[in-house]
């Protein structure tokens, strides 16, 4: 079967000792956990230490006791430092509601302010038209942070119907319900988006970026617990990403006949954006980590590794709003190296399972 380190062989330096340095307890944390499968007892005492030092605890130290950031209401509003941006922050950190319940009270604050009836997220509190990014950030998000809510299973299945285009309606009433499912008008025209994430900020073409978040979400979703409508709705993603080379980002949607260069920078945090280091980590996390129609993009992340086994940071939406910053661009960066450890680890150890 061969030893669980294999994957390390091809790394051109073992970046870990530098990921568990003392003075960074977030991505320490991460990287006891992630990466090194240390002990119960040891990674928890590190994610204690991480909720009480660092981003997570300046995240959490700026969250209004109700559970929103910055002002009430719209939960999509004053991007990177808003409500939903700093759940999507604290569950890329590896924020855990088990550690500090006022993430608890974030997550239902979130809940009760933009989960429609439906199963759509909307920072309006209505249906409405906005991306697939949104549905995949927050399914993602939530389920990272450890937060459960009977109300996310019908959230997962109206992602899958959006994804498949099985049962959609075109007209539905404010809470995204049609008239076949028994509920009160008014009823107006509402032009959802397409299947295989079409969407209509990306010109009525499919966008890679919610494609992305979606198949995140539908990665953290336990086997066991995707219907049928779910498991199509993931074939359709994989269909869409790996039709062609994901590491030349050959998948439709693009506005021009050149990829946004965006693809290939990495980053941190994700936000609303993508690149391919999530397309590998949304794939390996579904069980694709040993199919051939990934390799090329294992070894691109691999290329982007330098002398010392560190990964740089590439691309930063809008830093300087950010509650925190994570480093500097174009520099050696832990969560960015810590990103691409985690994605090379699961293809390695899903190649010894073949």
């Amino acid at each position: 079967m061969g030893n669980q380190q294999d994957w390390k062989k091809a790394l051109k330096a073992d970046p870990t000792d530098w990921l568990l340095e003392e003075d960074d307890p977030g991505v320490r944390y991460l990287g006891l956990w992630d990466i090194v499968d240390a002990d119960e007892k040891e990674v928890q005492a590190a994610r204690r230490k991480a909720h009480r030092e660092g981003p997570i605890a300046t995240i959490l130290d700026n969250m209004d006791p109700e559970g929103y950031w910055i002002k009430p209401g719209n939960v999509y509003a004053n991007k990177c430092r808003g409500t939903v941006w700093s759940i999507i922050s604290l569950a890329e950190l590896g924020a855990s509601i088990k550690e500090d319940k006022r993430i608890g009270a974030a997550c239902a604050y979130l809940i009760d302010q933009a989960l429609l009836k439906s199963g759509q997220f909307s920072p309006s509190g209505k249906a409405t038209n906005m991306g697939l990014c949104l549905q995949g950030n927050m399914l993602l998000s939530l389920s990272d942070l450890g937060y459960k809510d009977n109300r996310l299973d019908t959230a997962y299945e109206w992602t899958a119907r959006m994804v498949t285009g099985e049962g959609v309606s075109r007209k539905v009433n404010p809470d995204g319900l049609a008239p076949g499912e028994g509920v009160p008008g008014p009823f107006r025209y509402f032009k959802y988006m397409g299947p295989r994430f079409v969407c209509r900020t990306n010109k009525g073409l499919p966008c890679g970026w919610a494609g992305a978040k979606v198949m995140m979400a539908f990665s953290r979703l336990p086997v066991e617990r995707r219907t049928g409508l779910i498991k199509r709705a993931i074939e359709t993603g994989i269909d869409f990403f790996l039709s062609g080379d994901p590491s030349k980002a050959e998948f439709p949607g693009h506005r021009t006949s050149v990829p946004d260069k965006r693809w290939w920078q990495f980053r941190f945090p994700s936000f609303w954006g993508a690149d391919i280091l999530q397309i590998a980590e949304a794939l390996t996390g579904l069980g694709y980590g040993s199919d051939p129609r990934l390799a090329n993009t294992l070894k691109l992340i691999w290329s982007k590794q330098d002398e010392n086994g560190r990964w740089p940071l590439e691309y930063v939406d809008q830093n300087h709003k950010m509650w925190v910053k994570y480093g500097k661009k174009d520099s050696p960066n832990k969560w960015v190296t810590l990103r691409a450890m985690r994605v090379l680890k699961r293809a390695g150890e899903e190649k010894l399972k073949v």
